[in-house]
């Protein structure tokens, strides 16, 4: 689809808010960066940047839902959303408490101002492509997760603009079940509504989180962190309004 024909499509007062969308999320960046840099302490910068995060989704007029929030434990979990969006992890670090360290892939910490705002906010760097850089980054998330340490994770790696929820990377529960954290399932909806893979312009939508009963991972059933991530999964999917794409695939290969 050409420009003039997205244009087109989305309309003048959708091009309009999508801009000046695009103005409030850039604002709010130049705010969280400014804290970053001068505000002392890591706890204060995660909470002056966890306010900006909260800016644009208000000044854009997205209104947003949070059900479930005291189900996170007072101590050190783990949390794990499905990804969908450009904008879930803002919104993750909207409506998560401060504490939370976010699990990021490893090319975001080489995005200029990007990359040295997320480290300013203590986030965890994970290497995707080198064996090495892997295992690495798997001592460090488990060494933080035994420490206490509150991590938020996206399992699936990454999104895609076709609807549903993929398949989940064990790295987030096997640092649960070595630390023995609970394990929160998060579910989040209407963010690939506003914007979706591909998507230049965000559009107005309602965002809904819903934040799911804690699952122990030292039950005897969770032996692996297979095991443990098929039943996050399975939670996330019966409260996500979008299908299983690893059934799909299942029933492709069937045909």
């Amino acid at each position: 689809m050409t420009d003039s024909n997205a244009t087109a499509k989305i309309g003048i007062g959708g091009l309009l808010y999508g801009l000046y969308t695009w103005l409030v999320f850039m604002a709010s960046v130049i705010f969280a960066i400014i804290f970053a840099v001068f505000v002392p302490g890591l706890e204060r910068r995660r909470r002056w940047v966890s306010m900006c995060a909260r800016l644009p989704f208000a000044l854009a007029g997205m209104h947003t839902t949070v059900r479930g929030l005291e189900k996170l434990p007072d101590g050190g979990c783990i949390v794990v959303a499905n990804h969908a969006s450009y904008i879930d992890g803002v919104l993750a670090k909207a409506i998560l408490p401060p504490r939370f360290s976010y699990v990021i892939k490893g090319e975001m910490q080489y995005v200029p101002v990007i990359g040295f705002l997320l480290r300013r906010i203590g986030s965890k760097f994970v290497e995707r492509f080198d064996a090495s850089g892997r295992a690495r980054d798997a001592r460090h998330l488990l060494k933080a997760a035994t420490d206490g340490e509150s991590l938020a994770f996206f399992p699936e790696g990454t999104f895609v603009e076709e609807p549903g929820l993929g398949r989940f990377r064990a790295g987030a529960f096997a640092a649960a079940i070595r630390a023995g954290l609970p394990v929160v399932p998060v579910v989040i909806a209407g963010s690939r509504k506003i914007l979706p893979a591909g998507a230049l312009l965000p559009r107005h939508g309602h965002l809904v989180v819903d934040i799911l009963n804690p699952i122990d991972p030292t039950e005897p059933a969770f032996r692996k962190s297979k095991e443990l991530a098929e039943l996050a999964r399975r939670r996330i999917l019966e409260v996500l309004e979008e299908p299983d794409l690893l059934s799909e695939a299942t029933d492709e290969r069937s045909i």
